[in-house]
């Protein structure tokens, strides 16, 4: 089962984020991505972004390396934005994060690049899979700032990396093994910015998964809005005591 919602949000006259999914016998393919530029280039690039890599990953014949395919998929997503941002100078500076999973039996890669995040419950709680790029993450890195210092930052939207803005980007990987996993969640900052994970946690193990995406923008805009906010939230295989886990909240 698979749920997601993007919104505009209160403030903002363009929804630049965009969301895409595709499942099939062989694969499953999840993917957010947030857009940026002037005009309309961030919603250009953000469903090109996930166009591309849901179309690269569904030419291959098969699939067995599923981090060399991912990787690639956001390559060729990137190499696809960049082009495109040199037809115009209106598009200068066009680009989006893209945080993405690749399925494939009980094995789960996750790529990020940017501030778009990907959580996995499990029952032990709600766990950041990905790392941000972006400045006030480093900041907590180098000691300079406390996490909760970066949560009120006033340059927390800040990227470090975006994917389309050189001919080549950095992509973060890591492998999850769903058997030990109930939910999966990827979101844009404009979720992520506005909630705790505590919150996240709570809404997604307190009701369905497509009332949790409701549930979860609704709230978002109740405190501001001041983003598109986007989220996707999808089943892992590890059944776990739904009960027990609600006590450790």
């Amino acid at each position: 089962m698979v749920g997601l919602l993007t919104d505009i949000g209160n403030v903002r006259k363009l929804n630049e984020d965009y969301v895409g999914y595709h499942e099939d016998n062989q694969k499953k393919i999840y993917i957010v991505a947030d857009g940026m530029g002037g005009h309309n280039a961030g919603e250009v690039a953000s469903k090109m972004a996930v166009d591309s890599a849901i179309e690269y990953i569904n030419s291959m014949d098969s699939i067995e390396n599923l981090e060399r395919v991912l990787s690639e998929a956001i390559q060729f997503s990137n190499k696809k934005v960049y082009e495109f941002s040199k037809t115009n100078s209106s598009l200068n500076g066009m680009g989006t994060t893209i945080t993405a999973c690749l399925i494939k039996d009980s094995n789960m890669v996750v790529a990020n690049v940017g501030d778009s995040r990907c959580y996995v419950i499990d029952n032990k709680g709600i766990h950041q899979v990905t790392k941000d790029h972006s400045l006030v993450q480093q900041l907590v890195d180098n000691g300079s700032i406390t996490i909760e210092e970066a949560a009120v930052h006033p340059n927390k939207n800040i990227i470090t990396r975006a994917l389309g803005t050189a001919p080549v980007v950095d992509i973060d990987i890591y492998t999850i093994d769903l058997k030990e996993i109930d939910r999966v969640i990827l979101c844009t900052d404009g979720l992520s910015n506005s909630l705790t994970d505590l919150e996240i946690y709570e809404v997604v193990m307190k009701t369905s998964i497509s009332d949790a995406c409701d549930r979860l923008v609704n709230l978002s805009k109740e405190r501001g809005g001041r983003d598109n906010i986007t989220v996707i939230i999808f089943e892992g295989e590890c059944k776990n005591d739904w009960d027990f886990a609600r006590k450790q909240i």
